[in-house]
């Protein structure tokens, strides 16, 4: 994928959840008002390799596969047109990681307030709360949208 650097980037973290949902229809609202593009990122990991919640397991991620429910994904939420003005990242690692990096000289750093993690109840996420406290941009947290 090619990056325009003379435009202003809004990098958003996607994982399915409604939250981050919600995030990628803010992030292209707010990218359509600044002039940005819009870059969705979504990060997969093995269980349990980045920390004591689960052993780590052999899995095989067809990565293909992935990209594709990916942009199917984007386009039920976004629709067609939109989705393809979207560009897309599916990224092996730790979620915050790579969105933090993924985020480095963007406008703005778009996250949902709540992924698709087991404490449902926490106010923030994981990756919310680490990315907003260590991004060098602006983060906007998103909530999900009420039904």
């Amino acid at each position: 994928m090619e990056m325009d650097v003379s435009k202003p980037r809004v990098v958003v973290g996607v994982d399915g959840s409604t939250s981050s949902y919600a995030a990628l229809r803010w992030a292209v609202r707010y990218a359509g008002l600044v002039g940005a593009t819009v870059d969705a990122v979504a990060v997969w990991e093995l269980p349990g390799l980045y920390g004591w919640s689960a052993p780590a397991v052999d899995v095989e991620v067809d990565e293909d596969d992935a990209r594709q429910r990916m942009r199917k994904e984007l386009t039920d939420v976004l629709g067609v047109d939109t989705a393809g003005s979207v560009r897309t990242r599916l990224v092996h690692g730790s979620p915050a990681e790579i969105l933090l990096r993924a985020a480095e000289g963007a406008e703005a750093l778009v996250v949902g307030s709540r992924g698709r993690g087991a404490f449902a109840r926490a106010l923030l996420g994981s990756v919310s709360e680490r990315v907003s406290q260590h991004a060098e941009c602006p983060v906007v947290i998103v909530r999900p949208e009420a039904p």
